[in-house]
């Protein structure tokens, strides 16, 4: 099981997914300038090139921002025609970027697809990673794995998340309370379950929508998949606070699982920007009474 040597208060920051289209556009630094004018000064890095220019504007923004590298995300291995670097195959490359910007913590966002059809191919995954992990952690780095709400199903009974977990014992867990809630279980639960083993946490808010004026126009018109599809979608992502999640009792649950990061991120925006959504999570956040933990 990894442990949480930077044994410090949880920092809030922002996950950098959400901010790819601004690192491509301006470039790392100027992005983390925008993310530091909002308040945040902790950046888990993610789906971003790691060229040396990203690498070198990132390193800048820790000397002249403050901005903390929280984490970086990392594949096991690389789809077919996707990007991006692997423990498969930029083993040391990773272990280099991660100690040129000062993080001992590392993240996988999701299992490969394949993974997901059995609970064989669940455990090959887990025990793959694991071996990964070991290795990583002689260089002084632990790494994570980051939930959707896929690992809530089962294979005989048992969640995938914790076969997972009970099959990479060096691997801790980055609990994103959405996807959990989206799986079907109590976020605060979940974190006191795997308390000692977390230490990053996506906070992202879980909102059920209005169904858009379109959807009534499908269904007069017949089309029921579509109608069908919209009354899907009313369930969405939301900026922190601005949803249904309980976040009062969310971030003190983190907290006492053993975070040291809690990173705001929103995969989806309709319509606003991503200055606006990080804005409202944070003003959010420090009403709630959490304005320290930036």
């Amino acid at each position: 099981m990894p442990s949480n040597e930077r044994n410090i208060v949880a920092k809030i920051g922002v996950q950098a997914m959400m901010l790819k289209d601004s690192f491509a556009e301006v470039g790392a630094f100027e992005t983390l300038r925008k993310v530091s004018d909002l308040g945040y000064n902790a950046v888990e890095i993610s789906q971003v090139p790691m060229d040396e220019k990203n690498v070198s504007e990132l390193e800048r923004a820790q000397t002249e921002l403050g901005m903390d590298v929280a984490s970086l995300s990392v594949m096991m291995e690389k789809p077919v025609g996707r990007p991006g670097e692997s423990l498969k195959d930029d083993f040391d490359k990773i272990v280099n970027d991660a100690k040129r910007l000062d993080t001992n913590l590392l993240r996988i966002g999701m299992l490969p697809f394949g993974a997901m059809t059995s609970i064989d191919a669940v455990v090959d995954f887990a025990k793959e990673t694991n071996g990964y992990a070991e290795r990583l952690a002689e260089h002084g780095i632990s790494l994570y794995y980051h939930n959707h709400h896929i690992e809530f199903a089962k294979f005989d009974g048992k969640y995938m998340l914790d076969i997972i977990n009970e099959n990479s014992p060096a691997m801790g867990l980055e609990i994103d309370v959405h996807w959990v809630q989206r799986g079907g279980l109590d976020p605060v639960r979940t974190l006191e379950k795997y308390a000692g083993n977390t230490a990053m946490v996506h906070l992202k808010d879980y909102r059920i929508g209005m169904m858009p004026e379109s959807a009534l126009g499908y269904l007069e018109s017949g089309d029921f998949v579509n109608f069908m599809t919209e009354f899907k979608n009313v369930v969405q992502f939301a900026e922190v606070g601005e949803g249904n999640l309980d976040f009062p009792s969310i971030v003190p649950a983190a907290q006492a699982a053993g975070a040291q990061y809690l990173l705001v991120e929103q995969d989806e925006l309709y319509g606003r920007t991503v200055w606006e959504v990080l804005e409202t999570s944070h003003r959010n956040l420090t009403a709630m009474g959490f304005g320290d933990l930036f």
